[in-house]
């Protein structure tokens, strides 16, 4: 069962640096949907005997992360002419490097953390670690609206892996409520990224700076 669930996690340490390699904004998304799709399989990997409530959270995330979410944002992004990051603060080829160092140095150093001893020769800490730096670089190095919304989306993904870490002390029922309310929050940010397109023809936040005038 470990080598199953290090051989999904590398898949999505794989899928990060993909995400951070890309410039067209619908790979980014479906990327981002394959990613939380295989993490809702995570409950039945870390758990040889799962409960039935633990199994009944694994379809929920899977549609919410790796369906609904993702489909609202391809929504979204339908009648946005601009369908590229085109000039992102830090270049692709730069963003993968990054990524890479920050995917080493999660590996390097997470066997330094408590949570590392609770599932030994599993890769749940370093890919957490991984994911949230991943996010981040997404999150604060993109302008296009939605991109930053997909950084968002892996940085949650990220924070999701730790939950998983702390299942026994934190019950699933809390994890589905983050899930809900990250659905709601999705979906009122992609209202916006259309109010943002009609307003400057642009997906661009830095056009938000006009605003202030």
């Amino acid at each position: 069962m470990t080598n199953l669930l290090n051989t999904l996690l590398v898949i999505v340490l794989m899928l990060n640096l993909f995400a951070l390699g890309t410039s067209r904004i619908v790979s980014v998304i479906r990327t981002v949907a394959a990613q939380g799709a295989l993490l809702g399989l995570l409950p039945i990997l870390l758990h040889e005997h799962l409960s039935y409530v633990t199994a009944l959270t694994v379809v929920p995330t899977i549609a919410l992360k790796g369906i609904v979410i993702p489909g609202m944002m391809i929504h979204a992004l339908r009648d946005v002419k601009i369908k590229r990051e085109v000039e992102p603060l830090i270049g692709l080829q730069p963003s993968v490097i990054l990524g890479a160092l920050g995917t080493v140095f999660a590996l390097l150093f997470a066997d330094q953390l408590p949570l590392a001893d609770q599932h030994a020769g599993a890769l749940l800490v370093p890919t957490a670690i991984a994911t949230v730096l991943a996010g981040f670089i997404l999150l604060t190095t993109r302008f296009k609206a939605l991109t930053q919304v997909v950084g968002y989306l892996v940085l949650e993904n990220g924070i999701f892996i730790f939950g998983m870490l702390l299942v026994e002390a934190m019950p699933l029922v809390v994890e589905m409520g983050v899930l809900l309310d990250l659905f709601v929050g999705i979906f009122v940010i992609c209202i916006i990224v259309n109010q943002i397109n009609q307003a400057f023809s642009s997906m661009d936040t830095r056009r938000l700076v006009s605003l202030k005038e």
